[in-house]
């Protein structure tokens, strides 16, 4: 057993280390200044209570973008030095976001050994490499993301930080799997290396009924692709998809993960996810191949998805509205009924209209998944969503990817349960379709400007701010840019209360809400590295069925003349046009 000593580095602030709702983010070039990512980890280690530093079990992985296996050593160093008990490693250091709230959730060691928390180390749907993003994040015992609270101390921390403790451990192989075991003045200290898929598959087929998904696969009828954009999904689609479900390899795009994200932006949106929206016949160019019935992307730590028919596209926000309405029928793991569902925000209504219907409890939270983990431990929500790629149920406390993909393939297998034999087969569309004409169509787009000049984009969303104070005047403004638009009846930044403890987040969005149920809202995003990025959102509900086939920017071109007119956002960016419409 290698013998190792503890050792106290001293540092001093950098003053810019303060986490957002996903973490800290930064260019790589940031993180690798000295002493940059120990002074964040260690302030980590600070603000969290003893139990959870000394003796502990931490997870430390991620989606192998640039920079984590570095990461990974030095984070595991430090965890020596602070006194914690063991590390668990995914083999290369890969664990997607999902897959590692599943394994503090649910793995335990061969001593009977718990997670207390992670360090993910994930810019998300960033790009990767040597002159992009790389982030960390910390996860709580329950699987989800750190509450404000912890994420208030580690930034004071960080503003004060002198010192560090590490251990002069060599560095570990973490390809092989394994356990490793040293020894220091408080005793063994060990690092397990461990299969990346095992526990997320076994979590997955507890859920999902695999048998109909695989008849459905097996079918001549039903064609599928998976696109993991070169990210952590990768790690887990062969394992699913092939070997447990039976599709075909070929049916898996950029499923190797690469620590650059094969050059690519690895984000599951119609702009970036370009060969899969080309091989289902949503690309620029009309190919004579007959595109897959089903496909799907994930994002590079594999907790956004998004969801494609036979030349079709469905929206995020009617992704969770059509799983929350067709769960009890179709996945096991909500036989007994829905909780509660919830979204974010930003979202569509659509996924309201279904709970109304359904008589389920409902939330509207703050964009952050961990204003879902709040309701999910309470047992008020099973599933949920948010307008950004995201959804997810009470299985974790994350949002998650591959889930939402065996959801929609779950509905299309019951869907098709008497069709596969002869009969037409049930797509993706016809079940968006067929969800319209129950509930109606939200139409719903994001206009997404990133990179935007702080200061500029701060002056946009104050002046926003400052015109509510008059409902006249916006009326005047809207009129005036077109008047065909409904009346504003409401306007104000979302304010929200969490049911659970008490606490209140302010400043969560500008909404502009119309009298026919129509809405404009504005945010702020901290999900970039730098710059700022303005999201806008578009929606508007349309219950005649004779109406909701509408082409959505279309009929959603005269709020979106509002909404630029309204905001001043060439005035204010300088951008004539938005970086990414969704």
């Amino acid at each position: 057993m290698v013998l190792f000593n503890v050792s106290r580095v001293e540092t001093t602030p950098f003053g810019d280390q303060k986490p957002g709702t996903s973490g800290l983010r930064k260019k790589v070039k940031v993180f690798k200044q000295p002493n940059y990512l120990q002074n964040f980890v260690q302030s980590t280690f600070n603000a969290l209570t003893p139990q959870n530093v000394r003796g502990a079990t931490l997870v430390v992985s991620g989606d192998g973008r640039y920079f984590s296996k570095d990461a990974i050593q030095i984070i595991t160093k430090m965890a020596a030095g602070n006194g914690l008990r063991r590390v668990w490693v995914g083999q290369n250091g890969l664990l997607s976001t999902p897959a590692v709230s599943a394994v503090i959730r649910e793995r335990v060691g061969v001593d009977g050994s718990k997670a207390t928390g992670a360090f993910i180390l994930t810019a998300s749907h960033n790009p990767g490499g040597p002159n992009e993003d790389f982030g960390i994040k910390y996860n709580m015992e329950n699987g989800g993301p750190a509450p404000e609270g912890i994420t208030d101390k580690i930034y004071e921390n960080t503003k004060t930080i002198k010192e560090y403790l590490t251990a002069d451990l060599p560095d570990v192989d973490i390809t092989a799997i394994g356990v490793t075991s040293y020894c220091g003045s408080e005793g063994q200290f060990d690092v397990e290396v461990f299969d990346s898929a095992s526990d997320y598959v076994k979590l997955m087929k507890s859920i999902f009924d695999f048998e109909s998904i695989r008849k459905l696969l097996s079918s001549p009828k039903f064609t599928f692709c998976y696109d993991a954009l070169h990210g952590v999904g990768g790690a887990y689609a062969k394992r699913i998809f092939v070997e447990e479900l039976g599709a075909q390899e070929s049916s898996l795009l950029n499923c190797v993960p690469k620590e650059d994200f094969g050059g690519g932006h690895p984000d599951p949106n119609l702009t970036y996810a370009k060969e899969l929206v080309a091989r289902m016949g949503l690309g620029k160019s009309n190919s004579e191949v007959e595109p897959p019935e089903f496909g799907a992307a994930s994002d590079g730590d594999a907790d956004r998805n998004m969801i494609l028919g036979k030349r079709f596209f469905v929206t995020p926000s009617d992704s969770v509205a059509i799983i929350a309405a067709n769960a009890v029928e179709a996945i096991p793991y909500f036989s007994a009924g829905l909780k509660g569902v919830a979204r974010s925000m930003p979202t569509s209504a659509a996924l309201d209209v279904v709970a109304k219907n359904l008589n389920l409890k409902f939330f509207e939270v703050p964009t952050g998944w961990k204003f879902f983990g709040n309701l999910m431990d309470a047992g008020l929500c099973s599933v949920c969503g948010e307008e950004s790629f995201g959804t997810g149920s009470d299985h974790i406390r994350e949002k998650d990817g591959i889930w939402a993909v065996l959801a929609w393939l779950s509905i299309l297998a019951c869907k098709n349960r008497e069709n596969l034999g002869g009969g037409k087969l049930v797509t993706v569309e016809d079940i968006v379709h067929n969800h319209w004409a129950t509930y109606g169509r939200h139409y719903y787009t994001r206009y997404d400007y990133e990179n935007v000049d702080a200061g500029a984009a701060k002056e946009l969303m104050a002046c926003l701010v400052k015109l509510q104070s008059s409902l006249t005047e916006v009326n005047e403004i809207v009129s005036g840019i077109q008047s065909d638009v409904s009346k504003v009846v409401h306007a104000d930044e979302f304010e929200y209360k969490d049911p659970v403890d008490g606490s209140i987040s302010k400043h969560q969005g500008i909404r502009y809400l119309f009298e026919d149920g129509s809405r404009l809202v504005f945010r702020l995003s901290g999900t970039g590295s730098e710059g700022a990025t303005i999201r806008l959102y578009i929606e508007q509900y349309e219950k005649d069925p004779s109406k909701t086939g509408r082409d959505s920017q279309d009929a959603l071109a005269p709020l979106v003349a509002v909404a630029l007119g309204l905001s001043k956002m060439q005035e204010f960016t300088g951008r004539s046009a938005p970086t990414v419409i969704t």
